[in-house]
């Protein structure tokens, strides 16, 4: 199971900006004050991989972006929409502070679509202030959360937990019952 994890409006409120370079939050609470929710769903599934689908991983590079989760989810991250090869733009022009990339024109459901298509998954899911764009095919994945409430309110929350609870019953092996033998 891989779960696409946004940062802004999920682990924090969407109110998060760089100040010379750091990531500040201008909003009550603070950064990843979410997280620890998230940690504690999760560790009932140890078998949940994440993917980075946050803008964090463009502004500062994967290793940083993954380096402000807790250590518990930082062993799980496998890897991110974004990499620093798709800072070409159309021409092929490689500029790492390029904005006019196919990734920087895209919803988050096509980046995370493509990502899944590229790796072929089955089995995902994705939390995500941002609905603009997902596919009525692939609504179900998503977890949806108010960028101000991010994690914190519990019905995004209880959403998740269902849905990891359901995607886990489907992959679980099934026990084949033998008919006992006739008299």
């Amino acid at each position: 199971m891989i779960l696409f994890l946004d940062f802004d409006g999920v682990l924090h409120p969407d109110e998060a900006y760089l100040v010379k370079g750091r990531p500040v939050l201008r909003a009550e609470g603070a950064l990843f004050m979410w997280a620890p929710l998230l940690v504690d769903t999760l560790k009932n599934y140890p078998g949940v991989q994440i993917v980075l689908s946050t803008s964090w991983a463009r502004e500062l590079r994967f290793t940083r972006a993954r380096s402000f989760l807790p250590p518990e989810l930082q062993q799980r991250v496998i890897g991110a929409t974004w990499h620093s090869h798709m800072a070409a733009n159309d021409y092929g022009d490689f500029r790492t502070r390029n904005r006019n990339t196919w990734w920087d024109r895209a919803t988050r459901y096509q980046q995370i679509r493509r990502y899944a298509d590229r790796a072929q998954l089955v089995n995902w899911l994705a939390i995500d202030d941002a609905p603009e764009g997902w596919a009525e095919a692939d609504h179900d994945r998503l977890i949806q959360t108010d960028p101000q409430q991010g994690l914190g309110d519990p019905a995004a929350l209880a959403r998740l937990q269902r849905l990891l609870e359901s995607a886990t019953r489907q992959t679980q092996p099934r026990r084949i019952e033998r008919a006992s033998p006739g008299p």
